[in-house]
């Protein structure tokens, strides 16, 4: 029974490119040090997926490394269980995420996983994109 509950709060993973492109059609929830986007895969019995970009812009190997274990232990310790299922996730780091405090990075993630889009991308930006 608890194995069952474990699996209903966590998140599996977005691994491959075709993954990552598709999310991008969804909405974008811009935050403070982050962007997430995501996209609804109206399969509402399927767990959440969650994926992880830090561009080479934001630094060297061993602190794009660094942000990506500390966005994946904020979704892991809070923010997986603000995920809906059925849905995929991108977060994309800026590099703010290395100096905040832990505590803050897991508060805006939650926030902005579960807040309302700011924007939404039109179909002429969709386009543009692909």
């Amino acid at each position: 029974m608890a194995t069952d509950e474990k699996h209903k709060t966590t998140a599996g993973r977005l691994k491959s490119r075709p993954q990552f492109l598709a999310v991008r059609a969804g909405e974008m929830r811009r935050g403070k040090n982050f962007l997430v986007e995501v996209l609804d895969r109206q399969e509402p019995d399927t767990q959440a997926r969650v994926g992880f970009t830090v561009t080479k812009k934001h630094g060297n190997a061993v602190e794009r490394n660094r942000m990506r274990r500390r966005l994946k232990e904020a979704v892991r310790h809070s923010a997986a269980f603000a995920m809906k299922p059925g849905h995929d996730y991108v977060i994309v780091a800026r590099r703010e995420i290395l100096t905040m405090p832990f505590a803050e990075l897991t508060a805006q993630l939650v926030e902005r996983i579960t807040a309302r889009p700011k924007q939404k991308r039109s179909e002429e930006a969709r386009s543009r994109k692909a």
